[in-house]
């Protein structure tokens, strides 16, 4: 882990910037804590995807049975990055509190910095953020291993046949999908690491946490050529506008689409 001069290593507060709302500054970490903190997400989840769920499989029968152990295994990594952020927020402010968890993870809504307006009509901007995300799933993939991927599962007549009036997995996969762009990844990259990455990182903080994004889908890396482009839907605009829900939102409109699919299946 690479490690930096110790006026950097501080967990320190910095000054906001000019284009930032007038708000308590929050600590920012150092290079150490934030590999640290990328690692204690990244490396149970891969862990959970490559080791976990293909021996949780065992205890399934049928075709269905390497996916179920995925989504299971990949739903508990998600709850566990929850979990971690709930208990650095309130190592780091002493408390739980909506008030101050909202301020702590930017769970507010966007501001301009230009007008310093917030919210209204700067909600807007989700709509072409949202039609970015969704031409990116047009572009060239690389190859998904045998019986990870849940879409094309999805897709087979195994796929719909287990699902089929299956309203109890269709709770899990719900868990799994509000934990992933709601409670998980986002709360974790864009409510907790990007507002404090500044102090190391300046104005490109936005890059390295896309960078951080990217590298820490080793649970699927197949997928990590189109989430690297993300970076510009979902770090940017939550670092321009001071809001984690602006990724929260962009990053969720895959799980509405996904949970309609779903849904469908199950309602046959």
């Amino acid at each position: 882990m690479t490690h930096t001069t110790s006026h950097a290593n501080r967990d320190t507060p910095t000054a906001p910037s000019v284009t930032e709302p007038a708000r308590t500054p929050l600590p920012q970490y150092s290079l150490a804590r934030i590999l640290g903190t990328w690692a204690a997400a990244a490396v149970p989840m891969a862990a959970l995807a490559w080791v976990v769920a293909p021996w949780l499989a065992g205890s399934f029968e049928g075709s269905s049975a390497l996916p179920r152990a995925i989504i299971l295994s990949l739903t508990a990594g998600l709850v566990w990055q929850f979990g971690i952020v709930m208990v650095l927020i309130r190592r780091e402010q002493g408390s739980l509190r909506w008030a101050v968890v909202k301020e702590a993870l930017w769970l507010r809504a966007p501001h301009s910095p230009r007008t310093g307006r917030q919210g209204g009509k700067l909600w807007l901007v989700v709509i072409p953020l949202v039609l970015a995300v969704a031409a990116t799933e047009v572009l060239p993939s690389l190859p998904v291993p045998a019986g990870r991927d849940l879409g094309v599962f999805l897709d087979s007549p195994a796929g719909q046949h287990f699902l089929a009036g299956n309203w109890a997995w269709f709770a899990v996969i719900l868990t799994m999908l509000v934990f992933n762009t709601v409670l998980g990844e986002e709360l974790l990259f864009r409510g907790l690491l990007l507002p404090r990455m500044q102090g190391r990182f300046g104005r490109w903080d936005w890059v390295a946490n896309g960078v951080l994004f990217t590298a820490y889908h080793l649970h699927v890396p197949w997928a990590m050529p189109r989430i690297v482009l993300d970076t510009f839907v979902l770090a940017y605009p939550s670092r321009r506008y001071q809001s984690a829900l602006v990724g929260i939102a962009v990053h969720s409109a895959q799980s509405v689409v996904f949970t309609a699919l779903v849904l469908a299946l199950v309602l046959r």
